[in-house]
């Protein structure tokens, strides 16, 4: 299962996987990294326009996401050709 496929053009989130662990691929239009969540005591900072997927998720993963706003629909860009220009 994979999770995310997006961007957020103003939202800022904190990720700690509490329990189990998962992948994140993160890419700014520049640079990819696959950073693996599967530890309660480090979080993952994701800024503006970083654009993201989950994967690899174990049974037992547990997320907990902290964000900087409330949910709107409008700030996801799911458009990859917008965050290259971006950067």
């Amino acid at each position: 299962m994979k999770r995310g496929g997006h961007a957020h053009r103003r939202l800022r989130q904190i990720v700690v996987a509490v329990t189990g662990s998962c992948e994140f691929i993160l890419d700014n239009g520049v640079k990819r990294e696959t950073l693996k969540l599967n530890s309660p005591t480090k979080g993952l900072v994701i800024g503006p326009m970083i654009g993201r997927e989950i994967k690899n998720f174990s049974e037992d993963c547990v997320l907990v996401v902290i964000a900087s706003e409330s949910y709107d629909v409008s700030d996801y860009s799911r458009d990859y050709d917008q965050l290259r220009a971006i950067t």
